[in-house]
């Protein structure tokens, strides 16, 4: 049976982007061959050029004219399978794009359903009550900070006028101490108002004599 109807083909069965490659090494081998016809159809054309009609003129022109029919064919044949490789292209992109497709439409489904997966965990109004909270606490924390930073027995409005004011009348005191001696005799450690006590009054005219001092003083 296998010799009438021939045995049954177990290769691998052709592809388009086979198809496409064995059609375009076709139409390149017709290519050479019209090449080939191309430059016959040259030379008998030189050669025509410079002979004289006749016999042999026309003998020569008669092969050129079977070259020509011969191109023509071929030409027409090379039209026909560029045009088929060109549909098997087309029909090649197509079925690419709508692999692509296919397995983009495969790639959403899986994530819509992972997404459900996920999101279904998680509970919209849980997630409300924790940013009400978290918001509460901040405004704990402003109150805390603003309570902390609180001033105590500082007059919130102070005049900038009467602290210079003050503080120019305080440098003036303190000139006039030191003017009157003042000053000094507290930095050496007698307090102010001791000052007029030691002082020797000015209605005496000799300055008591050191051991009537320490009498006195005793």
């Amino acid at each position: 049976m296998n010799r009438l109807f021939g045995a049954k083909n177990t290769g691998p069965k052709p592809t388009l982007h086979s198809a496409i490659s064995n059609t375009d090494t076709h139409v390149e081998s017709l290519d050479v061959k019209h090449a080939k016809l191309t430059a016959e159809l040259t030379t008998y054309q030189q050669r025509m050029s410079k002979m004289r009609d006749g016999p042999g003129k026309t003998a020569l022109k008669q092969k050129a004219l079977k070259i020509l029919q011969r191109r023509k064919m071929i030409e027409s044949q090379r039209d026909q399978l560029q045009q088929q490789s060109w549909n098997m292209e087309q029909a090649s992109m197509m079925t690419d794009n709508l692999k692509n497709v296919m397995t983009t439409v495969d790639v959403m489904k899986d994530t819509n359903k992972s997404l459900k997966k996920q999101y279904g965990k998680i509970d919209i109004d849980k997630i409300e009550r924790m940013q009400d909270e978290m918001q509460d606490l901040m405004e704990m924390g402003n109150d805390i900070q603003e309570s902390m930073s609180r001033s105590y027995d500082v007059p919130e409005d102070v005049d900038e006028a009467e602290l210079d004011a003050e503080l120019e009348a305080l440098g003036e005191e303190a000139d006039y101490e030191s003017s009157l001696g003042i000053g000094s005799r507290e930095a050496d450690g007698m307090p102010g108002f001791m000052v007029d006590e030691v002082a020797v009054p000015k209605f005496v005219d000799e300055p008591p004599e050191q051991g009537k001092v320490k009498e006195v003083a005793g």
